[in-house]
């Protein structure tokens, strides 16, 4: 069965047609992790949206212990190879990338990086379509790409200063409605706390609904995401 795990921060572990993702690790030094490197066992695949620390941090180690293979902008990839990690697909913004029997479509991020240049990525498998925004002010693009690959679960960043703030998120998550919504960081940089996003929404912050998206508070839960029809939060 597919799920998704948030790790802390803009961390997330997702299993999905029974492949095994990490996107962004960064447990060393993060107040708001849930592991450590040497929790994780198996792992097929980590993603790295951008060269921050907050978001590169343990993808090396995650890689080299795990035999994972690291997907990023081009020269990402190439800073991990020189870092001792094996297996790289270096990519760009455009049309997807084939993993397996998954698809990777790298987005646009507008945010700032050490190397290449920041990207969000839409993973397509038969389980579910996830997007993980990486960091990122609002943009509007976004809705030409949910048009191609409709997204079932959504990861974005909600904390301001550094990314979009809540009333930027929840006018972005207008633009391209996704069946659910998983805020990520957040609180990690005291900024804006959860429950300032979920206000935009004018429901309560335990988990939510609104015509078209359902948010989920991460925190200490899984979503699964074997059925899109009835998504439920399991304590991991």
């Amino acid at each position: 069965m597919g799920y998704i795990k948030w790790l802390g921060h803009a961390s997330f572990e997702v299993c999905l047609d029974e492949k095994i993702l990490i996107f962004d690790p960064w447990f060393t030094g993060n107040p708001m992790a849930s592991c450590k490197v040497e929790d994780l066992e198996k792992v097929d695949y980590v993603f790295v949206t951008h060269d921050h620390g907050d978001h590169f941090g343990d993808a090396v180690n995650v890689c080299i212990r795990t035999n994972a293979t690291l997907v990023g902008i081009y020269e990402i990839s190439v800073k991990a190879q020189q870092h001792g990690v094996k297996n790289t697909i270096g990519m760009n913004i455009g049309g997807p990338a084939i993993l397996n029997d998954l698809k990777v479509v790298m987005t646009p991020a507008f945010h700032s990086s050490s190397s290449g240049c920041p990207a969000g990525f839409i993973v397509i498998g038969k389980e579910a379509t996830v997007y993980h925004a990486g960091d990122t002010g609002l943009f509007s693009d976004i809705a030409l790409y949910a048009e191609l690959y409709p997204i079932d679960y959504a990861m974005i960043p909600i904390g301001g200063h550094y990314t979009m703030d809540p009333q930027q998120a929840a006018k972005f998550v207008s633009l391209f409605k996704p069946k659910r919504v998983i805020p990520m960081h957040y609180n990690t940089f005291p900024i804006f706390p959860f429950s300032t996003f979920t206000s935009m929404f004018k429901i309560p912050s335990n988990g939510l609904s609104t015509s078209k998206t359902k948010v989920w508070f991460p925190r200490g839960f899984r979503v699964s995401i074997f059925s899109m029809k009835a998504v439920s939060l399991a304590r991991s």
